[in-house]
């Protein structure tokens, strides 16, 4: 399945955007994500499983439980798609990171 099919559910996204930030039960997946989408355990099982088969998210058994972890490597695809437009706003963010280190020892000196 191709990457951005993949991110093209909102179900899925949310689901790795929680995952950018922790990793989670599948339980804490149902409780946060399948509230808000109103959607079952079952539906959510299968976003993980196209998740994990698609090396967007891993899983590890913990006792009766399934963790499950952000696989940066299913974001590959997005990356490379992405380069080419990186040039219209990387030199803005360098521009910006430059501010802030000036106002960094600006600061310092007073």
């Amino acid at each position: 399945m191709e990457a951005f099919t993949i991110l093209g559910d909102p179900v899925r996204r949310r689901i790795l955007e929680h995952l950018c930030v922790q990793d989670l039960s599948s339980g804490e997946v149902v409780s946060s994500v399948g509230e808000e989408f109103g959607i079952s355990q079952p539906a959510i099982s299968q976003h993980l499983k196209v998740l994990r088969e698609n090396n967007f998210a891993n899983v590890r058994v913990d006792g009766a439980r399934r963790i499950y972890s952000l696989e940066p490597s299913g974001l590959q695809d997005v990356d490379q798609w992405l380069a080419p437009f990186r040039r219209f706003w990387e030199p803005k963010l360098e521009a910006l990171a430059k501010e802030v280190e000036r106002g960094r020892k600006l600061g310092k000196q007073n």
